[in-house]
């Protein structure tokens, strides 16, 4: 196996809960569970029951076999989640004080994230329940513009671009979306952290790029605990 594949066998093997860390995998390369269970030649019920953690914990054995054919179907799609993977491996490097990774053991949707963080939404509140949150990223805004070149910034995103940006020490917004505006890929979703007036240019750039945008007053300390326990 090379080390991506051995990289996302040795999380679902050490997972709490490995059927939760195979249905965010599975979810992540866009795979529906048909897709799965035809390619590993088990039924459907089975990808269910291992996702729900009904039954027990995957061997070694069905781990490989999951994720070969994660692989396997993604390059019949034309590899594009291996290369983007591949990618954000090779540009990112070691976190440090101007940002903080986290990713969910299983995806949640941007509303439920809303709730847990007791977030007010700003921008596009219509778009918010179709998103599949797969992580976090904290990021000091101030250093992000002051210190961070251009092609450093992939490594916000980790191993997904399907995550949240919340931005702390923020005045009001518009640097942070004037950002993401220009950069070449785009959070999910975006959280302006003890911010009382949104600029309207932050939430003009919201629209355009259809990205919602929330505000929220809770300490960053408690959102990282609430959003860790995920």
């Amino acid at each position: 196996m090379d080390n991506l594949k051995i990289k996302i066998a040795g999380e679902i093997s050490l997972s709490d809960s490995p059927g939760s860390a195979m249905k965010k995998w599975r979810e992540l390369f866009g795979i529906t569970q048909i897709e799965l269970a035809k390619t590993i030649k088990v039924s459907t019920s089975t990808i269910s029951d291992y996702e729900s953690n009904r039954r027990l914990s995957p061997g070694v054995a069905v781990i490989r076999r999951f994720v070969d054919a994660l692989f396997l179907i993604d390059e019949e799609k034309g590899s594009l989640v291996k290369q983007n993977l591949e990618r954000f491996a090779t540009e990112s490097g070691p976190e440090n004080p101007t940002y903080k990774l986290h990713d969910f053991v299983a995806p949640i949707s941007g509303m439920d994230f809303s709730r847990i963080i007791e977030g007010k939404i700003v921008a596009n509140p219509n778009y918010i329940d179709n998103i599949k949150l797969f992580g976090y990223t904290i990021i000091d805004s101030l250093k992000i513009i002051l210190e961070m070149s251009p092609s450093e910034y992939p490594k916000l995103f980790g191993s997904t671009t399907e995550r949240v940006f919340i931005f702390e020490h923020v005045s009001s917004g518009r640097s942070p979306m004037v950002v993401i505006r220009v950069a070449p890929i785009k959070p999910r979703l975006v959280v302006l952290h003890n911010i009382i007036n949104v600029d309207k240019l932050a939430i003009k750039i919201a629209q355009v790029e259809k990205i919602p945008l929330i505000t929220t007053k809770l300490d960053i300390k408690s959102i990282e605990e609430r959003l860790n326990k995920i």
